[in-house]
């Protein structure tokens, strides 16, 4: 279906000299994850309130958002085509779950232990983004316009049972968000495909013994409770997609409207950044805090340097694979790996393992 952009004329006071009618626009907003989720959270908290802030300079255009977050609308599997085919008209698009769709957007996903800096992540996003073609044609050929870009904290381990060394991963069921379970490659671990809002039912239930996710994510979904042991591996972080828009509703916008939330899109993306960075450390804390008189203790300890650089070191060439299969596809994917890891590098970023050689 195509959601069809409404507008509405708000009153004008017949008076001589009267300032011009303002236009309403309704939009619907949605999202497949609830609005605990900060990155979330964040369009009803930041995106939202900076376009309504944005157009009341002007006074000429305001918009009436009709919210349906936290999956109301659409699963988390379905967040691409729900903005393509228009169910909602703005939703956050879960990049990493579209392995298919959007390969080249998978580059952070095949390049772990490269970053924990959000915003130098997401500056080299951006950039590439507005550099590389085929990069932005990735969201756009999907009838989409992407407005702000996200990014995750840090991933580590949450299990039912403690891991005291690497070793302990072989044979373990480890669910982790579509491509990233390639990152238990070379552990003996078995990835099972998931996402934040079936984790709890997958441990819970046994299908799986825990899960490779990050604090932002297990606080909200209280993860801690049925996967109490916390084994800090600090992986990296990754480009996960971001906040677009319908072009067809795109394309009926007022230029103003559409500069506002191209504005308020990308000061979005920086505060999203900025807050993940100072919002994951008191995440863990939370959780512990949380977990200390559950049935179950929530415990945590740091993987040791020298399993860590084992697991790193014992990874296949996640990155080489990606880019030849993309490269087959007519992508230019090992071009924009040199340029991704490049442009971290130039931003003062030390990648453990130098994916691009």
């Amino acid at each position: 279906m195509k959601r069809i952009v409404t507008t509405a004329i708000a009153g004008m006071v017949a008076l001589p000299g009267a300032a011009a009618a303002q236009e309403t626009i309704n939009l619907t907003v949605a999202s497949s994850h609830p609005t605990a989720i900060p990155w979330v959270g964040m369009i009803q908290s930041h995106f939202m309130p900076e376009v309504d802030r944005i157009l009341e300079e002007e006074g000429n255009y305001s918009i009436e958002w009709q919210e349906a977050f936290g999956g109301q609308l659409y699963g988390a599997n379905e967040t691409l085509s729900a903005v393509e085919d228009g169910i909602t008209d703005i939703g956050w698009v879960f990049s990493y779950l579209e392995a298919s769709s959007m390969p080249l957007s998978q580059v952070t996903a095949h390049t772990p232990f490269s970053t924990t800096n959000v915003p130098a992540q997401l500056e080299v996003m951006r950039e590439l983004y507005e550099e590389i073609p085929e990069f932005r044609n990735e969201w756009e050929q999907y009838n989409i316009v992407m407005l702000g870009m996200t990014a995750s904290d840090s991933y580590d381990l949450y299990t039912t049972d403690p891991i005291e060394s690497l070793s302990d991963l072989d044979g373990m069921r480890i669910s982790a968000p579509g491509v990233l379970g390639t990152w238990l490659r070379g552990t003996g671990a078995n990835a099972v495909d998931g996402s934040l809002t079936s984790f709890y039912t997958d441990i819970q239930t046994g299908v799986s013994d825990g899960v490779l996710s990050l604090a932002l994510g297990v606080l909200p979904a209280s993860l801690y409770e049925v996967a109490p042991h916390i084994t800090r591996v600090d992986m990296g972080t990754v480009f996960s997609g971001g906040v677009a828009i319908n072009r067809d509703v795109w394309e009926t916008l007022p230029e103003e409207v559409q500069e506002a939330m191209l504005e308020a899109g990308h000061s979005y993306s920086v505060a999203h950044a900025e807050d993940l960075m100072e919002r994951a450390p008191a995440a863990l804390e939370e959780i512990m805090e949380r977990g200390a008189d559950q049935g179950d203790p929530v415990t945590m300890n740091d993987m040791s340097e020298e399993d860590r650089e084992a697991w790193v070191e014992g990874l296949p060439d996640l990155a080489g694979e990606w880019a030849e299969e993309a490269e087959a596809q007519g992508l230019p994917a090992f071009e924009f790996l040199d340029a991704y890891m490049s442009g971290l590098r130039e931003r003062g970023e030390e990648p453990v393992r130098a994916w691009d050689e």
